[in-house]
């Protein structure tokens, strides 16, 4: 038995079916951005790629804890 997956990835399957994006995809654009500020990538995602609020910090959230090694 697995756990349930917690936190910001949690958020990954529905992100992947609403926006036909491959979490992969997304990651690689949010570090490919010049943008490095948490909510500066949110801001963008919602308004050039018309993520939702919550998917669009979700994937900040993970790809920069990612990067920090956190």
């Amino acid at each position: 038995m697995t756990a349930p997956v917690k936190g910001p990835a949690s958020y990954f399957p529905s992100i992947e079916k609403k926006y036909g994006r491959p979490i992969a995809e997304w990651k690689d654009l949010i570090r490919a951005s010049p943008l490095t500020k948490h909510m500066e990538l949110v801001t963008w995602l919602k308004t050039e790629h018309g993520l939702g609020h919550g998917h669009a910090n979700a994937l900040v959230a993970h790809t920069l804890a990612e990067a920090s090694g956190k």
